[in-house]
């Protein structure tokens, strides 16, 4: 008997989101599963907005995604040998019990807030429960979210194991951006939200005359005026720019020009922009919490904690160790060990257990 080839579809309803993490996740791993999934290989199909149905190009198979399809989706008869759910949180998986299901975690994040009431963190624990017990296989962005995964939940002996994200730089030769520093500056990325912790960066401005740039969308609004009101208190608001959502030009333009890459998160099951960093040789300054140690590895430098002497001390530190040792080959061939070709080939083995 000829063994059948995998014919998956990848749930990329999360793209309807721009400029999020997830959005990337799905853009490049997609891009990644086409190119390993060539003929002889497999097939594979989309599961999208309609909106969004050539995103992945003109001749790609999409499902349209329909809000129904939280309560039923059903899917052709034997069409299909793997339904892959691409984060944690998805509401669209396929009717029934019968098709395999990949589940892909990319973070716990809500067990670290301290905002949320136990009450409701419980929920949210019983409900992905449910979507881990659906899951046939479980798929971590990191060892630090496998961790977590067996902290919380009984996997009742599921198959789990960890495929690192790509790097999503695709080098182009970036124009100026639309909003240009005017001074050496220091740069981050991500949602405007808490667990960010962007209004420590402020601190950082206080013994020269750099500018902080952090360009994201807003998702916490009275979050973005903490970050402006600890600029004011450190006498620094002028020198603070916020870019909204960048486009790829931009963020590449501010990735090869700043000075230093900060990013002192609290909330991370990956970190993608660390890696996009240190694509370009960078120097980068991370906090110790959740996974990025684990990612950046011994090519970063480690914010201690958030005291601003201590952060001050560390980026003067990091930067005269960077002028003198000149890493950026050493940190840039760590972020190439980021791959997207090659998380789409473990994935592609995954795959392959249901055929």
């Amino acid at each position: 008997m000829t063994e059948r080839l995998p014919h998956i579809i990848l749930d990329c309803e999360r793209m309807r989101y721009p400029y999020t993490g997830l959005y990337y996740y799905c853009l490049h791993l997609g891009r990644g599963l086409l190119h390993e999934m060539r003929p002889g290989a497999g097939s594979i199909d989309f599961y999208l907005p309609s909106s969004l149905k050539d995103v992945f190009g003109a001749n790609t198979n999409v499902l349209e995604q329909h809000a129904y399809h939280k309560m039923y989706l059903p899917l052709p008869k034997n069409k299909y040998t793997v339904w892959h759910a691409t984060h944690q949180g998805t509401a669209y998986v396929p009717s029934g019990n019968k098709l395999p299901v990949v589940l892909t975690v990319h973070d716990l994040n809500f067990m670290l807030d301290d905002r949320k009431p136990n009450a409701k963190k419980q929920k949210y624990l019983a409900a992905m429960q449910k979507k881990l017990m659906r899951a046939d296989h479980i798929i971590d962005i990191s060892q630090f979210t496998l961790s977590e995964l067996h902290q919380y939940f009984n996997l009742q002996h599921k198959p789990a194991s960890v495929i690192y994200n790509g790097c999503n730089i695709a080098t182009l030769n970036p124009q100026l951006p639309v909003i240009q520093p005017d001074a050496p500056f220091l740069f981050s990325i991500g949602t405007i939200a808490e667990k960010k912790n962007f209004h420590v960066l402020p601190a950082l401005l206080a013994k020269n005359n750099w500018q902080l740039v952090i360009a994201g969308i807003t998702q916490d609004k009275a979050y973005k005026e903490r970050i402006i009101a600890e600029a004011a208190k450190w006498g620094v608001t002028d020198r603070l720019i916020f870019t909204g959502p960048v486009s790829e030009n931009d963020k590449q333009w501010y990735y090869g020009h700043c000075k230093a890459f900060v990013f002192p998160s609290l909330a991370e099951g990956f970190g993608l922009p660390v890696i996009e960093a240190m694509y370009f040789g960078k120097p980068v300054f991370l906090s110790t919490a959740t996974c990025l140690p684990e990612i950046g590895g011994d090519a970063a430098y480690y914010f201690s904690n958030f005291d601003p002497e201590t952060m001050q001390e560390c980026l003067e530190k990091g930067l005269l160790d960077y002028a003198a040792t000149m890493p950026g080959s050493k940190i840039q061939q760590h972020a190439m060990q980021y791959n997207w070709n090659q998380a789409a080939r473990a994935y592609v083995e995954v795959y392959q257990q249901f055929t």
